[in-house]
């Protein structure tokens, strides 16, 4: 006869605590107390006869053991988890889940979500914004957004939006102060994005002025954000003048709340791309969505009214 399996309890302690290599962030995640956890860990090492972890004083690691039983384990539950989120999903299969950057999200993505709820009003829409990857296991995710170089390995991949910056600033900023060649930047406050300043391949303020032929000009001074909205929502106030994703700005460029006062723009390595496991393309509400929003680009590709946006110089 077969040997009897582990208890399940045990086997997820030992999968959690392998994969985090902590017995505490393996015990929050299970819910149980550290001393229960090690217990159950404990059990499974006499279950097997054999060690499966080296404790020492500040850290835990692997025995051959252990290396040998996790990636099986691992993968197992894996499966039970997908299989449980299929039956899970199935009554809540009008529900969207869709995982996008802050910036995008506020800049771009939410004014133009009502054109999808309107004309997919059997579906819901479920928008989470954040800078941190998508988990498509546990966290729900249907599809997520990002901003990003390359493709994700082990992610269907779509292309969304091409990443270019350009200098912004109100209309008002630019008439006060007589702002008409890059050089003229110097008697106004610049506005920084740091998050451009924290992702590779992406250009800043000391790239675009070099470009231009611009000197002298101090670049640790000015307004400094985390958040693209913020630095985008200060220019537009008349804060300073913004070195700015295009496609962020695009609605305060279209409407006339920016302008953009030098024909100098700089292409990025990055893009904004479409992400989601090969499975999940196939999912009528992901595959609704993908249609929606590849429309929605295609949409701003057309030109906007020479009114509202300054000529280029």
């Amino acid at each position: 006869m077969p040997r009897p399996l582990p208890p399940l309890n045990a086997l997820r302690a030992f999968e959690a605590t392998a994969r985090h290599l902590s017995f505490t962030v393996a015990a929050e995640e299970l819910s149980v107390t550290p001393a229960a956890l090690s217990h159950q860990i404990k059990g499974l090492e006499d279950f097997l006869g054999q060690r499966l972890f080296e404790r020492k004083t500040r850290q835990i690691s692997m025995t051959p053991a252990g290396l040998a039983l996790y990636p099986g384990l691992h993968a197992a539950f894996l499966q039970i988890r997908h299989s449980v989120e299929l039956v899970d999903r199935a009554p809540n299969d009008k529900v969207l889940v869709v995982s996008a950057p802050p910036g995008f999200t506020a800049k771009w993505l939410a004014p133009r979500l009502y054109r999808f709820l309107m004309a997919n009003p059997e579906i819901d829409a479920r928008i989470s914004a954040t800078q941190g990857l998508a988990n498509f296991t546990t966290d729900g995710v249907d599809v997520a957004i990002r901003n990003s170089r390359t493709p994700t390995r082990g992610l269907s991949t779509r292309h969304l939006l091409g990443i270019t910056l350009l200098p912004v600033a109100s209309p008002r900023l630019i008439a006060e102060h007589h702002i008409v060649e890059p050089k003229d930047l110097v008697r106004v406050p610049l506005i920084h994005d740091d998050m451009l300043g924290n992702l590779t391949g992406s250009p800043t303020w000391a790239d675009w002025l070099a470009a231009a032929g611009v000197e002298g000009i101090n670049l640790s001074r000015g307004l400094r954000f985390s958040s693209p909205d913020h630095a985008l929502e200060a220019a537009v106030e008349g804060a300073g003048i913004l070195l700015a994703h295009k496609a962020l700005a695009h609605d305060d460029l279209r409407v006339g709340r920016l302008v953009a006062p030098f024909s100098l723009e700089l292409a990025t390595e990055r893009a904004f791309q479409l992400v989601c496991p090969e499975p999940h393309t196939r999912r009528p509400k992901v595959k609704a969505f993908v249609d929606w929003i590849e429309d929605e680009v295609r949409r701003m590709e057309e030109p906007a009214s020479p009114a509202t946006i300054a000529e280029p110089i």
